[in-house]
């Protein structure tokens, strides 16, 4: 079992920051950041699928294309991603296409969660890539609630 740490805790607080920003454009409230080697962070997103009218929008592809900006490079090996909410495919096909070595999410999706709810994509052994580590339920409750809130407002 992994051990979720408090770097874990800190950097899932940072992407509930960018969480609670895509409120102000009536986007599902998910957040991301990438880390880099020493921790620092070198992307962030927030979903934007209704601020642009784009559907590949999600919150992790638009803190991996930061990252990849700020990097100047597309494969962010030894960068991890901390996203609020589990991984949907299209996500984990971004992660694993940019070969993030680690993982860590806050709530899960039973519904198309792609890092373990509904299929496993980031550990997938039949595809050429893996990600190292998968970390699970970091803050799940503050990210579970944040989601509710945002659906329930809308029921």
């Amino acid at each position: 079992m992994t051990t979720v740490t408090e770097s874990d805790r800190a950097a899932m607080a940072a992407a509930l920051v960018e969480a609670r920003a895509a409120l102000a454009s009536d986007d599902v409230p998910v957040g991301a950041i990438v880390l880099d080697e020493a921790g620092a962070i070198i992307g962030r997103g927030r979903n934007e699928r209704e601020k642009g009218a784009d559907p590949t929008a999600h919150a992790e592809v638009v803190a991996l294309r930061h990252a990849a900006a700020s990097r100047g490079d597309w494969q962010l090996s030894g960068c991890t991603l901390v996203v609020t909410l589990e991984p949907c495919v299209l996500c984990a096909g971004a992660i694993l296409a940019a070969r993030i070595d680690r993982v860590v999410f806050g709530a899960w999706d039973e519904k198309a969660g792609a890092a373990g709810s509904v299929v496993d994509l980031l550990r997938e052994r039949r595809l050429p890539h893996r990600v190292g580590e998968v970390v699970g339920g970091v803050e799940e409750q503050e990210c579970a609630s944040l989601l509710a809130a945002f659906f329930s407002a809308r029921r």
